[in-house]
């Protein structure tokens, strides 16, 4: 019983006593965005403490702050019962219901007429009709849209808010130090390169995706590359503005934990549904390999003449730094115009492994495969195949062909016969290579001999 009454006691306290907003004097916040569509918020803020019992509203968090996140401190002395997460959408029915007991405008002109206000006491509220009594002490209705209100009542919560109950040993002005996860908040690093021979230069931008509900305003940022483990995810939505940051100050990079911790040299301010982009990578003068390469059938499958396209690849054998995933566009220049070459999704790249990057199919290139002769039995397949390639451009190629043959477990059986050198890719590809000159073509036979399953 003497339990019950303390909780009833306290929580009556806790109503009695104003809210009170935390200041607007912030320092040393910093803001770290994943790859996750999550951010981890660390602010500092001072606020005002009065002794005893009371409620502290810690204004402007963002709208889809994860409330079982939060991690505040508090100095000593300072007692926290209980948390919300307040956010009162204004409404009319809002308005009214916290200016029961409060005097308000009232405008008893009809429709059409000058308008004629007198002040009355809020009584109760149901539906759109409101019960008012006037200084004659006259109780009677009025229409809901004829009330009008002078200010926004304190209790009404108008933007999103962290609300602390607490008890205070002492009045105080500390600076509270507050971490919190948000959604709604993602980014991306994105890459320009332009090709020049047989030489690029590579940029990279990292792109902040900003939909969770608040304003960063001079914000150490930092974004992490690497993929987190997560419980669950939820998906960015898609409407956003964009803005774009150039700095000459180098993003620094630091590897932490099995992933890459990128951070910004100087402040950055994230609008809330805005796209952001900073630049963080600028390589000049970087070698590259030119590749072209057909995927042709297996000999089981060929029927009469197959006709295959030629893919054509850039190989960055080494860089000295990683990349995060991302997208590469790559450009050329031809007579003063700006071509796009290829789009290319990348992963997370360690420093000094090769990239791999299709440009598309080359024009030019052209292979056939034909079936010569076909002479299968009981237990084997037989094919002789004949292999052509055409170079009609005004440049000397280098082609490889894959030919996808067997599974493993009959590799000891097979039997291949050809003039043509080639070698194993993958275990179970042959990959014939065939330099070509300008306007020149080659072609060759292979016997294939392989096992029926």
């Amino acid at each position: 019983m003497k339990k019950t009454l303390l909780i009833a006691t306290f929580s009556v306290l806790l109503l009695s006593q104003s809210l009170v907003s935390a200041s607007d004097k912030q320092s040393n916040n910093s803001l770290i965005v994943y790859n996750s569509d999550i951010g981890l918020v660390h602010e500092n803020k001072e606020i005002s403490i009065a002794e005893g019992y009371q409620s502290i509203v810690y204004e402007d968090v963002a709208h889809t702050v994860q409330t079982d996140s939060v991690n505040v401190k508090f100095p000593q002395g300072v007692k926290v019962f209980s948390q919300q997460y307040r956010f009162d959408n204004i409404t009319l029915g809002k308005l009214l219901t916290a200016h029961i007991g409060e005097t308000v405008k009232v405008n008893l002109a009809k429709d059409g007429e000058p308008a004629r206000h007198i002040f009355a006491s809020l009584l109760a509220v149901d539906d759109k009709q409101c019960i008012v009594k006037n200084e004659n002490e006259d109780i009677f209705a009025v229409d809901a849209s004829k009330i009008i209100f002078a200010k926004i009542p304190k209790s009404l919560i108008t933007k999103p808010s962290l609300v602390w109950n607490i008890h205070a040993e002492q009045s105080s002005k500390p600076i509270i130090t507050l971490d919190y996860l948000i959604k709604r908040i993602n980014w991306q690093s994105n890459y320009v390169l332009n090709l020049n021979q047989n030489i690029i230069d590579l940029s990279g931008w990292i792109t902040i995706d900003n939909h969770s509900g608040k304003q960063f305003d001079d914000i150490k940022l930092h974004v992490l590359a690497g993929d987190i483990n997560r419980v669950n995810k939820v998906m960015p939505r898609a409407m956003y503005r964009a803005a774009m940051t150039v700095e000459n100050d180098v993003v620094s990079r630091q590897a932490h934990e099995g992933y890459h911790f990128y951070s910004i040299p100087f402040p950055v301010t994230l609008a809330n549904n805005e796209k952001t982009q900073i630049k963080f990578i600028d390589l000049k003068n970087i070698p590259v390999q030119r590749r072209y390469q057909a995927q042709l059938n297996h000999p089981n499958d060929v029927q009469a003449a197959n006709h295959h396209k030629v893919n054509q690849y850039l190989d960055i054998l080494s860089l000295d730094i990683p990349l995060p995933a991302g997208i590469v566009r790559s450009y050329s220049n031809s007579q003063s115009t700006s071509l796009l070459l290829a789009e290319n999704q990348i992963q997370h790249t360690p420093k000094h492994e090769k990239i791999s990057l299709r440009l598309g199919t080359n024009f030019d290139l052209k292979v056939t495969e034909t079936l010569l002769q076909q002479n299968d039995d009981k237990y084997y397949f037989e094919r002789l195949i004949n292999y052509k390639v055409k170079n009609p451009s005004n440049s000397d190629k280098t082609v490889d062909l894959i030919v996808p043959y067997f599974n493993n477990i009959h590799r000891s059986e097979a039997i291949i016969e050809t003039s043509q050198a080639y070698q194993w890719k993958n275990g179970n590809q042959l990959l014939f290579t065939l330099t070509l000159n300008a306007g020149g073509s080659a072609n060759f036979d292979v016997q294939y001999r392989n096992k029926k399953n």
